[in-house]
């Protein structure tokens, strides 16, 4: 298992390996996309309340560092 900030964690047979917040079957992609949405973090919070602030940052930042390293890469 690969874990990224104590927060994100890659896991072979969860969500078909996909960066999950904490264990949980909750993706980065999901935060991603709820944010793009339009939703707030409090949002988000209130409809999945063993989310924290600090895993929605964490997932941004997580995504931007994983988009840094792909773009350097190029």
């Amino acid at each position: 298992m690969y874990i990224y900030k104590n927060t994100i964690t890659i896991e072979a047979g969860k969500r078909s390996g996909k960066p999950c917040i904490r264990g949980m079957r909750i993706t980065v992609e999901d935060v991603l996309r709820w944010l793009a949405s339009g939703m707030s973090t409090a949002e988000i919070i209130e409809d999945f309340p063993e989310l924290t602030r600090e895993d929605i940052l964490t997932a941004l930042e997580f995504a931007a560092n994983r988009q840094e390293r792909t773009l350097a890469a190029a």
